[in-house]
């Protein structure tokens, strides 16, 4: 079976967009976002498709496309719309298939459900984005312990921003984490500048293997 992945982030706004667009990038894979909110910008999907260039065979719809750029479970009530959980199943994919979720992970997704229930049920190694910036240590860890308490597997983390080696360091070490790499701020944001980013400071291989710790 062709890898699968869950990019996740610490927070809102970490740029998990950007990293899920290079990751599809680098593996030729198919981004599927489940829950976009928010559709008077660019989605999520139209970012990545933009970013990286790929056709149309590369990418899933959304099953819940909501207008308010807002929490899932409010901007659904907003848009009168009750979200079933059970209906956010993972698509086919003819080789990776890199699931973007909504905000951090325990962004609410109902009132009785948060995305990180979604993770648990799908069973699927997650990618956590974490910044590196100041507060990253607490959300990182804070991320890696909610993930753990559901026996959700962390395939790893990348860390997204300016290089700071003794947070990325003490988030490794107490976190017990694989450190895939960090993306840092790009000049440019095209296709080009992922493919580079990736080479430079990632490793392929470190994404063909399913695996994730416990």
């Amino acid at each position: 079976m062709a890898a699968r992945f869950v990019v996740s982030g610490t927070d809102t706004g970490v740029g998990k967009t950007v990293f899920a667009a290079m990751l599809t990038l680098a593996l030729g894979g198919t981004y599927f976002k489940p829950v976009q909110s928010g559709l008077e910008d660019e989605t999520d999907t139209e970012t990545v498709r933009r970013l990286t260039g790929l056709g149309t065979a590369h990418f899933r719809p959304e099953i819940y496309r909501l207008r308010t750029p807002a929490s899932p479970h409010l901007s659904a009530e907003m848009d009168g719309i009750e979200i079933d959980p059970a209906r956010l199943a993972l698509p086919a994919a003819d080789g990776p298939l890199i699931v973007e979720g909504a905000g951090g992970l325990l962004v609410p997704l109902t009132r009785r459900t948060l995305f990180i229930d979604v993770f648990a049920a799908w069973d699927v190694p997650v990618v956590l984005c974490a910044r590196t910036g100041l507060g990253g240590i607490n959300h990182a860890l804070l991320s890696i312990e909610a993930l753990r308490a559901r026996a959700i597997p962390l395939h790893g983390i990348a860390f997204i921003g300016d290089a700071m080696p003794d947070t990325e360091r003490t988030i490794v070490e107490l976190g017990g984490v694989r450190r895939l790499g960090r993306l840092p701020r790009l000049a440019r944001l095209d296709g080009a500048a992922l493919a580079d980013a990736f080479a430079a400071h990632f490793r392929r291989s470190d994404f063909l293997a399913q695996e994730g710790a416990r």
